[in-house]
Formats: structure tokens, sequence, C-alpha cells
């Protein structure tokens, strides 16, 4: 699909996934609307020059408002988290999931990319895994509801007339991360960032805009029913992460070290004064790294910003939003 000229719907488009895919995607000539539940962060994507609709996804009429006159849509909206309510997590992940399909494929859209995450292979899974999986719940709520998702979105799939294709995240940092920018950086400043296990788990980083970069390839491609891994292909450990956040952020290389096992007692000894999940540190102990030859191979996808580029643009954005970010 030549994507100039075409209009592209971005769910959550005032979140930092979908704010910076819309000024990428006004960058190449695409006209873009958006849905955002929160008025303020709607603001911030209407003065790029979006449409936004405020409401969420639960609104079927706000849905099909937003999706009317779209050729694209890439559906953003979701809970990442380490753990929480299995009703929440479903009643976003898979419900909204399914209502935002089910209101594009009625408006006549053409593409619908649902972005999912590599966390649909749970905690253990095999060095370099491909999209064929096993996919593992776990038990864990993100992990469960994200597998959930796909396989619903991917019962619309009909590529003659609405062709969905399921993108399957790393962990993105970058200009605006929460996850794997701000919290990490919050707990370095209040002193009480821990390396669980040395910090040896493996972070499957992708840059924000190389993320991105896939998302509107696997549309050009049309590569419709198809689900494919988006990191920047670099096994990275943890420690080596974090020293080049701290590094960025102004404080000093991380070095006190914890067993993980440890690490998750003293967080539920804390009770409801913990700000951080056990199941938190599942998520940065992994060992191993996703497989991204499909994205390759089929896509023609390389990362286009690499490590050193990535920090620096995340450096120049943490100056700017200091006061954000050190809270």
């Amino acid at each position: 699909m030549n994507l100039k000229n075409k209009t592209l719907l971005i769910t959550g488009i005032g979140d930092f996934i979908g704010l910076r895919a819309a000024e990428m995607a006004i960058q190449r000539g695409i006209k873009v609307h958006g849905l955002e539940s929160s008025q303020d962060k709607a603001k911030k994507a209407q003065e790029l020059g979006a449409q936004v609709f405020v409401g969420s996804i639960s609104n079927k009429e706000i849905l099909e408002k937003a999706c009317n006159g779209a050729d694209i849509v890439f559906h953003t909206v979701s809970v990442i988290e380490a753990g929480g309510s299995m009703d929440l997590f479903r009643s976003v992940n898979v419900g909204g999931a399914v209502n935002t399909a089910k209101a594009a494929k009625k408006a006549g859209v053409r593409a619908f990319v649902h972005l999912s995450t590599v966390m649909v292979y749970g905690f253990c899974f095999p060095n370099y895994v491909t999209e064929e999986g096993p996919l593992r719940g776990e038990n864990n709520a993100c992990c469960q509801t994200k597998i959930e998702s796909e396989i619903e979105v991917l019962k619309f799939n009909n590529p003659t007339d609405f062709g969905v294709i399921v993108i399957r995240a790393g962990d993105v940092y970058g200009p605006g991360s929460d996850v794997w920018v701000v919290r990490p950086l919050q707990y370095m400043q209040k002193k009480k960032f821990v390396l669980a296990d040395g910090g040896r788990g493996l972070i499957n980083y992708v840059y924000l805009d190389n993320l991105i970069d896939a998302m509107f390839l696997a549309v050009e491609k049309e590569a419709y029913g198809e689900a494919f891994n988006i990191t920047d292909g670099r096994q990275t450990t943890w420690k080596e992460y974090c020293t080049r956040l701290a590094e960025i952020g102004g404080f000093p290389k991380p070095v006190i070290s914890m067993p993980a096992l440890l690490v998750k007692t003293a967080i539920r000894r804390q009770g409801k004064k913990a700000d951080l999940l056990p199941e938190s540190v599942d998520f940065i102990t992994r060992t191993h790294a996703y497989s991204i030859e499909k994205a390759r191979r089929v896509l023609g996808y390389e990362p286009r910003i690499n490590f050193d580029e990535g920090m620096a643009r995340t450096a120049e954005w943490l100056q700017k939003n200091a006061l954000e970010v050190c809270r």
C-alpha cells in the first residue's frame, strides 16, 4: 500500500508511541486522526496537526466516528504493566482491541495494525524465539491478555477487505518512555535502584522510531495475517542498559545487586506501600533474545536508529523534561 495521502487513525495518540507515530506519519504526508481519552494529551496531538476525537475505546459511537474516513488504523491502546487485575487487563487489551477492530472494519478501513508485545512469549522462552512461539501466559495478566487480544483481532483478518497485522514490540525506549526510561531514573533518584541478579537479564530494546518504522513497513508490504517481533536486534544486559541510562540521567553507575528472589521478597514485605510490583522482577530477569529475522526477511526491516543515537535523543528529551521525569 502506498501510504502517501492516506488517512491514519491512531488510538492512544497522546501516549508516547502514538504521539511519535502521528509526528512521523505527518512527515510522510499522511493525514492523521486520533482517539485519546485524555483531553490534555489530545491537545498535544492536535498541536501536531492531527484531528483528535476525545473518548475511550469502550465507547463504540466515538470509535466509529474516529474510524470514519480512515484507511489505516494503528491500535496502540493497552495496559502494559507487570501485573494487576485480570479483569482490567482483559477489558482494555482484549475488549478494547475487539471494539476497535469492529469499528474499523465497519468504517471500511483497509489495514489494521495491532500493537502487541514480545511478552506473549512469557518469561521462559527459547533463545531467539520466533513468531511461531510457544506463547505463554505465565499466569500473568499482561502476557495472557495480549495473547488473547492477538487471537481475537486476527479473527477479523480478510486481506481482500480488512487486513490485520500484529506487531510484537520489544522493550520500547526513547523520549517519553515511562517503563524503560522514566521509572528506572526515578528509582535512581530516590536511591532505591537495585540490579536483580547482578543485572544479568537481557533487555530486548527497540528505539521508538524503529518500532514505528516497522509498523509503516508492515502496511506498505501488506503483510496481512502475520505477526512480527520487532526489537533492535541487540543482546544487551539490564546492567549495561541501566549504566548508560544513569549516565544520560546524571546519576552514579548502578552497583547494588541482590538475588531476584530477595528483591521480590523485599517488595512483598512493603505491601501496599511498595511502588513496584514483585512481577516487575520477572520482566527484567529474562535471559534470552527474540528473533527479528522474519521482519528482516518479509518487511525489509533494519533498525535505523542505533543505541548511541537513541540514547542521545533520549538524553535531549530528558534535559527538556527534567521536572516531569524527576518528581
